[in-house]
């Protein structure tokens, strides 16, 4: 944001000087960036004097050049050839002297110099308009007033106006401060606290008169949520035309150029108090103003000459026939104001910031009315706003007030009200300021004190600021005025250490995290909006269970994952595709998931492993990675958090075409397995991919829970092995649920640790190698014992599957 602090100093009258100002804005947190210099003219015409040409005469050696002498103040008078047709004795003319600098009309800048043309000597330039930055003609030299006195600086003579311009970063919290007017209320709390008694000067609004009633433009406002305050007036016989120079030059002091006088006006209020305001070529406005929403679908071309489609939800300034602008964004073109004008209708208005920052997003519109509206402007100035445009635009414009001011404003926007507690002031600052001190900060930020007792104050707070609502924020407006520099250090050191257990979230993430880099992983971390398309890919995941955005940057990014197995595949498919395709990737991030009860969120670590085990070598041949690899690297994590307690199950998602689930206590631990081709296919990956998915949650619940254990068996535990020929299409969680059945108290774990399909077995038949563990916790199992719980489990499976023994 650019302040001019010429135009800062209508407000205040300080004598400060810019380096002073520019310090306390910035220690009033409104941060000044730079300080540039500006001038009306550039270069400000340093160096260019008024000459009195004495003698005028033809080039010896050239037709079109002339000799002249002219006295510019100096002793004696210099010479100095010309080539302007008009150029004559007795004239008094702008003088560029030696070693001046002057600018193009691109900026460039070039030095006058002595020198000799055609063989007579020229000390000097007789300038053109357009050379000296005054205008665009260049059809002879300036002649200006016989008056003038020789010598006199031209910038004198041409008033050229030096400003400087503070280039303040404004944080997106701080609306109030979005003008001259709000800067200039902050600068004088600021300066109220360091002794200086300095007034606000506000523009008056008291010659506001309506001198006939020839043109009323009523108004309807069919979204008064949308537009909780409307207001407007109409001009009539005013004259389009250039602004004068003191508003051109304000406007061009903070970079906007300037369009015509009425528009300018409204560009210059709106800088001024923060008030965005729109004219409308009143002839062009069929019946009343209708302030709504139009149907989706709507046609609309703005003043940029463009055809924009409206949204259900963009609140539109309408007449009787159609819309005439997006209300607090952008102007329509066919009734905008033009030189042919001579009457206006001038909105001021107040809309709602959400509506408005919506709109200006959807249409990728950022202008200086939307910036202001969406972040919240002051309710109470609309109407005065209005009038101090309306009186401006008469003083620029000429023409006559033709209506009263039309308001809508159902609802009156209130004011805040906050207790604040002189204690917590203390205790937050981490000094005591003194009461009286606290009182006059908040007076002087336009805080009223309604009660004050020995433990606090009753504050209510203006409505214009948003961001102040909270006790805490009204604590932190005292600490910016007060100063953060005044508030004073205890010289003792004093330090605390935090006692947090290991099994903290973050120390069991590092020590994770460095197993895994020293195991060859890379961790990742990807973006937690993706695409509502991914929860097709699998049946576990549900639409309906989308977390979605309300305002999306795209629908790649509408709604929040539910699974963090797709950005890993992005991942993996965003490096193969770039040759790198031997890859071993982990995550620690959250799934987020919308319930009937509610939304939840859950902790996940994820691997993945694609490609060959090892970088290509000459000393080792390729190996590729498979489902045994990640497992290991599973069973060393869960073995260095010291989880033994597990048991294997079916996997119970359809991502994997083979896989298995970790369980504790019957809850399931991690998941591991091959990931379906089909799911690979929608990334574009050809090669296998393994995946293992974490519940953090449980891992961190399981590690920080009371140590509960039970003696060890003093008995052995037995394992037999069966290697079954079955269908392809019996599962390992069928054959799981079937032993478990079959044997359910000494059967401890069924392990499938081969998997073999191939030409060499018949057509739709597989190969499962099954370990099964038994154990008795009280006595030693006895071969005759074993052999009758192997034998009813190959029955079992005989029986219910078909299985046949190999």
């Amino acid at each position: 944001m650019k302040i001019s602090y010429n135009w800062l100093k209508q407000f205040i009258k300080t004598d400060w000087t810019s380096e002073q100002t520019s310090e306390l804005l910035t220690d009033l947190g409104l941060e000044v960036e730079v300080v540039e210099k500006y001038q009306s003219v550039k270069g400000g015409l340093e160096g260019v004097v008024v000459g009195h040409v004495l003698t005028c005469e033809k080039h010896p050696d050239a037709d079109r050049l002339n000799v002249t002498t002219v006295n510019i103040g100096l002793e004696a008078p210099i010479q100095i050839v010309c080539g302007a047709a008009n150029v004559a004795a007795g004239q008094k003319v702008p003088v560029a002297t030696i070693g001046t600098i002057l600018y193009d009309k691109d900026g460039g800048e070039f030095t006058i110099k002595k020198g000799k043309i055609r063989g007579m000597e020229s000390h000097g330039m007789i300038c053109a308009e357009d050379e000296l930055g005054l205008g665009t003609s260049h059809d002879g030299i300036m002649v200006l007033d016989d008056a003038l006195v020789p010598g006199t600086a031209a910038s004198e003579v041409f008033q050229i106006a030096n400003d400087e311009v503070f280039e303040i970063g404004l944080t997106p919290n701080r609306a109030d401060a979005m003008s001259h007017f709000g800067t200039a209320r902050d600068l004088r709390a600021g300066m109220l606290q360091r002794g200086v008694n300095i007034e606000l000067i506000t523009p008056s609004v008291s010659n506001f008169r309506v001198e006939m009633r020839t043109l009323k433009i009523d108004v309807n406002v069919e979204e008064p949520l949308l537009a909780p305050r409307y207001c407007g007036v109409t001009i009539s016989g005013i004259s389009v035309h250039e602004s004068p120079s003191w508003l051109q030059d304000r406007l061009k002091a903070i970079g906007l150029t300037p369009r015509n006088n009425v528009v300018d006006v409204t560009n210059y209020v709106l800088h001024e108090l923060g008030q965005p305001l729109h004219a409308f070529d009143a002839a062009k406005i069929n019946g009343k103003i209708i302030v709504k929403t139009l149907p989706e679908g709507t046609k609309f071309i703005t003043l940029d000459d463009v055809e924009r489609t409206l949204h259900k939800e963009d609140l539109m300034i309408c007449d009787e026939k159609g819309p005439l602008a997006i209300a607090g964004v952008f102007g329509g073109k066919k009734s905008g104001v033009t030189e042919g004008t001579t009457s206006i209708f001038l909105e001021s208005a107040y809309f709602d910031a959400v509506s408005i920052r919506k709109t200006a997003k959807r249409h990728q519109l950022n202008t200086d009315a939307s910036f202001r509206y969406e972040r919240g402007i002051d309710p109470t100035i609309t109407e005065y706003a209005l009038k101090r445009a309306a009186l401006l635009i008469q003083e620029v414009a000429g023409g006559k007030l033709t209506s009263d001011v039309v308001e809508v404003y159902p609802k009156k926007v209130e004011d805040f009200s906050v207790l604040l507690n002189f204690s917590h002031v203390s205790k937050i600052i981490g000094q005591e300021i003194p009461k009286d001190t606290i009182k006059k900060i908040l007076v002087s930020l336009d805080i009223k004190v309604n009660s004050v007792s020995d433990s606090g104050l009753g504050l209510t707070i203006p409505a214009y600021r948003v961001d102040v609502q909270r006790e805490i924020d009204v604590i932190e407006e005292i600490l910016r005025v007060y100063g953060y520099n005044n508030i004073e250090f205890s010289k003792k050191f004093n330090a605390t250490v935090a006692n947090s257990p290991r099994t903290e979230d973050y120390k069991v993430q590092n020590v994770i995290a460095g197993q895994l880099n020293s195991q060859g992983f890379h961790e990742m971390m990807a973006n937690s909006l993706t695409t509502a398309a991914y929860a097709k890919l699998s049946t576990v995941l549900k639409e309906e269970h989308n977390v979605t955005m309300l305002n999306p940057l795209s629908s790649d990014l509408a709604t929040m994952r539910q699974s963090l197995l797709f950005s890993g595949l992005e991942a993996i498919s965003y490096n193969i595709n770039r040759r790198n395709s031997d890859l071993k990737l982990f995550e620690f991030g959250k799934s987020y998931h919308k319930y009937l009860n509610g939304y939840e969120e859950h902790k996940h670590l994820t691997l993945l492993i694609s490609g060959n085990r090892n970088k290509e070598s000459w000393t080792n041949g390729q190996k590729p990675t498979d489902f045994f690899l990640l497992k290991g690297y599973v069973k060393a994590i869960l073995a260095r958090l010291g989880i033994e307690k597990i048991t294997n199950a079916p996997v119970q998602t359809d991502i994997f075409s083979e896989g298995t689930a970790i369980c504790y206590n019957n809850d399931t631990l991690v998941e591991i397995g091959l990931v379906k081709k089909s799911i690979l296919k929608h990334f574009g990956i050809k090669q296998d991919v393994y995946f293992a998915d974490f519940n953090w949650d449980l891992v961190l619940k399981i590690i920080t829970g009371k140590i509960k254990y039970t003696e060890i068996p003093k008995y052995p535990e037995v394992r037999r092995d069966l290697a079954l020929l079955i269908d392809n299409s019996t599962t390992y969680e069928r054959i799981y649920n079937l032993a478990k059945q079959t044997e359910k108290t000494l059967l401890k774990d069924v392990n499938l640790f081969d998997v073999y399909e191939g030409d060499k077995l018949p057509e739709g038949k597989k190969s499962y190698a099954l370990s099964f563990t038994i154990q008795d916790n009280t006595k030693t199992l006895t071969d005759s014992q074993i052999d009758k719980i192997m034998s009813k489990l190959q029955q079992t499976f005989e029986t219910e599957i078909g299985a046949v023994l190999r």
